[in-house]
This record gives C-alpha cells, sequence and structure tokens, in this order.
C-alpha cells in the first residue's frame, strides 16, 4: 500500500487526514492537548522559543500555531486551526507574529489568510488575497493566499505565493493541447490596504521556464481540472537588491526576477543554469531559499534541501549554503548540514534558518518529518526537538526566534478541593516574561481587597499550587515578574 503522502503522479498530500495521533500534553487550568515537544539538548544554543504549526494527527486539539520553550514546555497555542509559516516578523519596527491559516489541499497548496499579531496577540492585521481565480472544484474562496509563504518585506509590504488552476497546451510534455495545470504566482500586497502591489505568473514566462525542465513529470491522473499537473511549485519568495528570488521547487532551481517580472538568471540544484557549479553545489526538491549579504557582485543563499519526494530518494536531506559569484558566474557549495547519528530523508516541506551570522548557529524544521535540530557553527547538533511520528505529523516550517508578550486576556485558574485544602492549576498562555506566582484568598467573587496566602515559582506552562487552611472559597491569581504584577485572573470560587 502506498504511504499517506503518495497520490499518482508523486503528488505531495498536505492535509495528512488520516495519520496517526500524536502524544500530547493537558492541562487543568485551560483545555489544551498540544503535541510533546521531546527535547535533547547536547550544546548551547541560541535565545529564543520554538515556534511550530504541527498538523496530522487524529484529534483536532493541538493542531494550531504553537510556542515552545527550550525545554520543551508550552508556552502559547492559538486557535484551533491549520496554521503555517507561523513566525516573528518586524513591521514598522516592532516585533509581530505572523502565521496563514486556512485549507491545505491534497495536493500540495492551500487557500487562506495570513494573520498578524502584536505582542499583546491581538491582530492587527488581517491580509487576504481575492480575484479571478479558478480552483479544482469551481468553489469560490474568502482568500487565495497560498500556505507557502508570508513574508513581510522592508517596505512593509507582504509577499505570498498563489496557485490558479489554468487550461494549458501540455503537448511539449508529452501532453494534451488543452489540460488542467497549476500556475504559480505570487503576489506583493500592501499589509494596511491589502492592495496588491505587484504580480507575477511563472505560466507568463514559459520562454525563460520551459515545463519541459520540470522534475514533476506529468503522469497518472494529472492534468484534469480536479488534479492539475503542478509543474512548477513555488514555495518561497523574498525581496533582493534588484527584485525578488523565487524558489521552484519541480525546477530544482532559484530564479532572480527583475520587478517587471522578467528572469534575470536561474540557478539550478541540478547542473546550475546560468552558473558553474564549484565543489558540491547540488540540490534537489528544495524549500526555503533565501538570500543573504548581496551585492552588485556576489551574493549568498541558503536552502532546505529535500532531495527526496516520496517517489524520488536520492540522498539524505541537508541544509545548504551556496556562494554565489555573479561576475564570474560561479556557485560554490559552502556548507552541508546534517546529523550523522540521524539520517533524515525528508519528503516535502521544511525550512533553514540562519539564527546568527556571526556564530554560524541554524535552525531547522524538517517538515514532513515532525524534527526540529539547531547546528552549531561547526555543524554540530546542539539541539532536537520531535513531535510525532515520521510521515505522519508535519510542520511546513518552524523556526527559533526571541519573543516578548503579554497577552491581553487574563491568566486561567482551576482550583480543586483536596481533603486538607485546594490545589491551584495556574497558566497564562502566550506570557513571555513573568517567573511566578502569588496566590490571593478572596472574601467573594467581587472582592478587591483580597489577601495573600501563597506563592510560587513559574513551572514550565502550568504551575500547581498546593494550598492549606483556607478560609474562603474564592481564590485569585498574579503572574508577577520578579515584584511587578504583568497579569491578574479573575476570581475563581470553589
Amino acid at each position: 500500500m502506498a504511504p499517506w503522502w503518495y497520490t499518482a503522479g508523486s503528488t505531495l498530500l498536505f492535509s495528512l487526514g488520516a495519520a496517526a495521533s500524536w502524544p500530547y500534553s493537558s492541562y487543568k487550568s485551560i483545555d489544551f492537548e498540544p503535541p510533546k515537544l521531546q527535547v535533547n539538548k547536547t550544546g548551547s544554543t541560541e535565545p529564543g522559543f520554538i515556534f511550530l504549526g504541527p498538523r496530522g494527527a487524529v484529534q483536532p486539539a493541538g493542531q494550531a500555531a504553537l510556542i515552545y520553550d527550550n525545554d520543551g514546555n508550552l508556552v502559547y497555542e492559538g486557535p484551533e486551526e491549520v496554521t503555517s509559516n507561523f513566525m516573528v516578523q518586524q513591521l514598522n519596527g516592532s516585533d509581530v507574529i505572523t502565521f496563514w491559516a486556512g485549507d491545505m489541499m491534497s495536493i500540495g497548496y492551500g487557500y487562506g489568510t495570513v494573520h498578524i499579531l502584536d505582542n499583546t496577540y491581538k491582530e492587527i492585521y488581517t491580509v487576504t488575497l481575492t480575484g479571478d481565480f479558478v480552483t479544482p472544484d469551481n468553489s469560490t474562496k474568502a482568500s487565495y493566499i497560498d500556505l507557502h509563504e508570508s513574508n513581510i518585506t522592508p517596505q512593509g509590504t507582504l509577499l505570498v505565493t498563489a496557485y490558479n488552476v489554468t487550461q494549458h497546451d501540455l503537448t511539449s510534455i508529452g501532453g494534451k493541447s488543452s489540460e488542467w495545470m497549476l500556475d504559480s504566482h505570487f503576489y506583493e500586497i500592501d499589509i494596511a490596504t491589502n492592495e496588491i502591489i505587484n504580480s507575477w505568473s511563472a505560466l507568463d514566462h514559459e520562454d525563460s521556464i520551459p515545463l519541459t525542465s520540470s522534475h514533476q513529470k506529468l503522469g497518472g491522473t494529472a492534468g484534469t481540472q480536479e488534479n492539475p499537473y503542478d509543474a512548477y511549485h513555488i514555495n518561497a519568495i523574498t525581496t533582493t537588491n534588484n527584485g525578488y528570488l523565487v524558489s521552484l521547487r519541480h525546477m530544482w532551481s532559484g530564479y532572480y526576477i527583475y520587478p517587471n517580472g522578467s528572469v534575470m538568471w536561474q540557478i539550478s540544484g541540478e547542473d546550475g543554469a546560468d552558473f558553474t557549479q564549484v565543489g558540491n553545489a547540488n540540490f534537489s526538491w528544495q524549500h526555503d531559499i533565501r538570500v543573504w549579504n548581496e551585492t552588485d557582485d556576489s551574493l549568498a543563499l541558503t536552502l532546505f534541501n529535500n532531495a527526496n519526494t516520496p517517489t524520488n530518494s536520492e540522498s539524505p536531506t541537508t541544509g545548504v549554503t551556496l556562494a554565489v559569484d555573479l561576475v564570474k558566474k560561479t556557485v560554490t557549495g559552502t556548507r552541508s548540514l546534517s546529523d550523522p547519528s540521524d539520517t533524515i530523508h525528508s519528503v516535502s516541506q521544511g525550512s533553514y534558518q540562519l539564527l546568527n551570522e556571526t556564530s554560524g548557529h541554524v535552525f531547522m524544521d524538517y517538515g514532513s518529518i515532525s524534527k526540529v535540530k539547531e547546528y552549531d557553527g561547526n555543524g554540530n547538533v546542539v539541539f532536537s526537538g520531535k513531535f510525532g511520528e515520521n510521515n505522519a505529523v508535519a510542520s511546513y516550517r518552524g523556526y527559533r526566534f526571541e519573543w516578548s508578550a503579554v497577552p491581553f486576556w487574563k491568566p486561567s485558574l482551576n482550583v480543586t478541593r483536596t481533603s486538607s485544602g485546594a490545589i491551584a492549576y495556574i497558566s497564562w498562555n502566550g506570557a513571555t516574561d513573568y517567573d511566578n506566582w502569588a496566590v490571593y484568598s478572596a472574601s467573594s467573587e467581587t472582592s478587591t481587597n483580597n489577601q495573600q496566602i501563597s506563592s510560587a515559582n513559574r513551572t514550565g506552562f502550568e504551575t500547581a499550587v498546593t494550598l492549606s487552611n483556607l478560609t474562603t472559597n474564592y481564590i485569585q491569581v498574579a503572574a508577577l515578574q520578579g515584584s511587578k504584577v504583568l497579569g491578574t485572573s479573575e476570581i475563581f470560587s470553589f
């Protein structure tokens, strides 16, 4: 029997609808069941929390935007929904968190919305994309933004991907003169107004990006409107000094695009394309291409080198750095990251995050393999995390970011009676900076002059405080940073 991620034509499934369950945590103060992040620390890591968007479990609980600390404790759980690209970005000089949420199609893309939240978790912008799009079942969507990219630019715009089902002549690759395929688009959108600033279509540049170059061959049932052929598979887009860099996974290539949409140059993991490969500069089925240190003469590229699909297993998945000489037209492989004690073949998704250019630390999410790893500057694994069964639970991308937040909602409290008193179970979803709790006895549900009866240091996501010699049935708690009160719960009656 074929594995869950395989369909005819080696299309990648993103829905994971029939996957196994994940080991999960549960709490008494709040109704959450996030997947457990099993952590192994073997060295010093860069500071920051772990940002994931797991999905694939049978239970819907925990399928959300999630933040964990370095010990694997939950810090934040968002609404229960399929999410992608959950990360910290800069907007107007401030840190915000962003994520895509929507419906993932079984043929490897999605329709949804990008949400932008401030450091209290209030949604300050909601970015959507409308227009004349065709879907596999002719349904109309509220927003056509695809799951693969939601990248805030230095200009305060948002780069997103989109897929349009299109009829096209596929005779050049052995098809018919009028079959259905996916056209890969990207859009640059003004965040405040949802106005489209720029757009690009791969099919509009077939002369520079011919269908015959695709490594995703036409076959099986692909070519119908319900199952369109995916020649390109756009999965990353970033701004450059002179335009954009676009990753097309099924072409094994990145394309440097002028603002008018024309292709300046192509870099291929197979043969270099417009560049001569020096050393090991190969990659295939890649994700998350990013540009670093760009000048008029050179630039560096980082990428997640899947090197595998469900039907094409080539070599272990690696994190790759390439040095591109724009004058000599050479591309040189300068770094390749993998864990020698844990060979991974990631057939889809994944990300490569350069945490610190000085230390060389890199954080990698392995996509269809439910693992994250941090590497130091010498290529040693200093952190590993696992959050489910391989090829059954996935996170499209995963990151490490520093993040400071004081939620606009109150801490959560639940009190359970015991033979000698009670136990107070306390948490504050999303709060990052408090380190201790104060527990108060109240005279009523509306009391304001309450007496402190206990205190406790913060322990992970939820703290349990044993209470004795209680004189009332009303408890309130406050989250503190040192002696500073950051948030106070409602009064709980028990």
